[in-house]
């Protein structure tokens, strides 16, 4: 960026701090950053790092007790840093606009959608009211929405995750800002619908010359969409600048850290790796050598709701002691297949096969044994613990219900697995929300072990947590299936993880098997279209990352703080 352009905008020296019962907490500690016009940027971290933070003390929306302590934010040379609600008005929408996070909790379930796009028209005055119809109509269009007029009269219901997300978009380019604050804009959608999304935010934002800040944990993302990046950690800037630079040669030991647990740019690193035909040491799937002894088969699955067919003729098979990943957008059928391997759906026709046994042929008792043997662990470790239950119990609940040992054996087991997730034993006394989301997880495997399962269906597991967690958990399902012998059924949207963790993949859409091998095969060579959408969708993953990364965790540990 040249020397004489003037930064839209301009943050200096910002401090944020919240309230709290126990005292003050510093959220955002003295962060210095620069966006220039039409520059696209991305704040990078973890949660609690204080990005979100950051970027709301832009709008003047921090939540709660916050408030900026110290510092400026400057907007067009202009100090809007104590401006109070009704000033920032005029820069809200017109000047800065906002994509959040969760387009559920962010559209009005009672308000048409077209009426929401409206409301953000009027109220910065963009539009004569007998105009407003028209200009919905074209920002719906524009955002990527097909049928707009009618799009435009639906509820937010009737809408799907993308085209929510797409409504917002329409709603945060409304006034044509000059600045598009973009929070996790894609998080909770599949890559290749996340990949369209972006690819139109992108094309829409540089036609208008608007500047975008990013906010993400996902590093490929942030380096594929972005041209400076900023690494946030505990509520400090620790390294800024231009992304690529970044990625190739992190100079921080945190972004050292955050480079090396992406997912996407492990798997950048993987295919290269292989292509090159040197073995990766990222690559935790094991079953290269091509086990062949059979833990489960499912033959000919079909499963119908009415008249909707939700899985259709699905055959495959799990080897013992391999991971088989099985993948596919949402709504492709994959997690009503698990239901039916775990036997809790019961297939329309065809059958599931457990080493031999047809597990339709089992009466209730044996089934009960079964279970045993087939242990699951679901995607949200908030929903899966009882609130209620201390982690004892959680973990022991399984032992209990099967009559496994006395009190005493009981105790000794839960100890044991708490060992075996890597958590500390007086972890035993605390309560699920006293943990964070990736101990939570740790938990849920431990009570998923308790009975020594043979099989584990892993439904999304890792796909709710922070990338430096979710390589955590990554590693540590990798290890145990080592040491255990497991045999995972791993169900997810995210290729990125699936190249490091899977042996076979199984790529599913709408209800029907398109393409399966093994994953060495269906990443280096997939014979389906979808299939290559799928794979190219992941972001970072076709980044070069050059051969020199500096991934060592050594070295000079204070180097490459600062600001942009």
């Amino acid at each position: 960026m040249s020397e004489n352009v003037t930064p839209l905008l301009e943050m200096k020296d910002v401090k944020i701090s919240f309230t709290s019962s126990t005292g003050v907490v510093e959220a955002v500690r003295g962060i210095n950053m620069s966006i220039y016009p039409g520059q696209s940027v991305a704040i990078v971290g973890e949660s609690g790092s204080g990005k979100s933070t950051a970027a709301m003390s832009i709008l003047g929306l921090l939540p709660g007790t916050g408030k900026v302590t110290g510092g400026q934010i400057l907007f067009n040379g202009e100090d809007i840093t104590g401006l109070n609600d009704k000033e920032m008005q005029r820069y809200r929408g017109s000047e800065i606009g906002l994509v959040p996070q969760d387009p559920m909790s962010n559209l009005n379930p009672v308000w048409r959608v077209g009426t929401q796009v409206a409301e953000s028209l009027r109220a910065n005055n963009v539009v004569k009211g007998s105009d407003v119809g028209a200009r919905v109509t074209e920002l719906l269009e524009e955002a990527g929405l097909p049928d707009a007029a009618r799009r435009g009269r639906q509820y937010p219901h009737e809408f799907s995750g993308g085209m929510r997300q797409r409504a917002l978009i329409a709603i945060g380019l409304a006034a044509r800002p000059k600045l598009l604050i973009a929070d996790e804009p894609t998080s909770a959608l599949d890559v290749t619908v996340q990949k369209r999304i972006l690819d139109h935010l992108q094309s829409l934002t540089e036609e208008l010359g608007t500047a975008v800040l990013f906010i993400t944990h996902d590093l490929g993302l942030a380096a594929e969409r972005a041209e400076h990046l900023v690494v946030m950690h505990r509520g400090r800037i620790v390294e800024s600048g231009p992304s690529l630079q970044i990625l190739r040669d992190p100079q921080h030991p945190y972004t050292r850290r955050l480079v090396k647990a992406a997912p996407s740019l492990a798997s950048a690193r993987i295919q290269s790796a292989l292509a090159a035909g040197v073995e990766s040491a990222e690559l935790v799937a094991h079953g290269r050598e091509r086990k062949t002894e059979e833990v489960i088969r499912a033959e000919n699955l079909t499963k119908a709701f009415g008249e909707n067919t939700a899985v259709d003729d699905v055959s495959f098979t799990l080897r013992k002691g391999t991971t088989l990943a099985l993948v596919g957008e949402s709504g492709s059928g994959k997690s009503t297949v698990a239901n039916m391997v775990l036997n809790l759906l019961e297939p329309t026709s065809g059958r599931v096969l457990y080493q031999g046994t047809d597990l339709s042929t089992l009466g209730s008792r044996e089934l009960f044994g079964m279970r045993r043997k087939m242990q699951v662990v679901f995607q949200n470790p908030y929903g899966s613990l009882d609130p209620m239950y201390s982690i004892y119990r959680c973990i022991e609940e399984p032992l209990a219900l099967h009559g496994v040992g006395g009190r005493k054996d009981r105790e000794k087991r839960v100890a044991e697995l708490l060992d075996m997730v890597a958590m500390p034993r007086s972890a035993m006394r605390r309560f699920p929300n006293e943990l964070s989301g990736g101990q939570r997880q740790r938990i849920a495997i431990a009570r998923a072990l308790a009975l020594n399962p043979e099989v584990l269906v892993l439904d999304e597991a890792v796909s709710a947590l922070d990338v430096l967690v979710q390589n955590q958990i990554i590693r540590l399902l990798a290890e145990l299936q080592d040491e255990l012998d497991l045999s995972y059924l791993f169900i997810t949207h995210d290729l990125a993880v699936v190249r490091q963790m899977a042996d076979d993949v199984v790529v599913m859409k709408q209800g029907a098997i398109v393409e399966q091998g093994t994953a060495d095969q269906i990443f280096a060579d997939p014979r389906e279209e979808y299939t290559r959408d799928l794979i190219t969708s992941v972001p970072g993953l076709n980044i070069d990352l050059g051969t020199g990364s500096n991934l060592g965790l050594t070295g000079d540990e204070g180097r490459g703080s600062g600001a942009v």
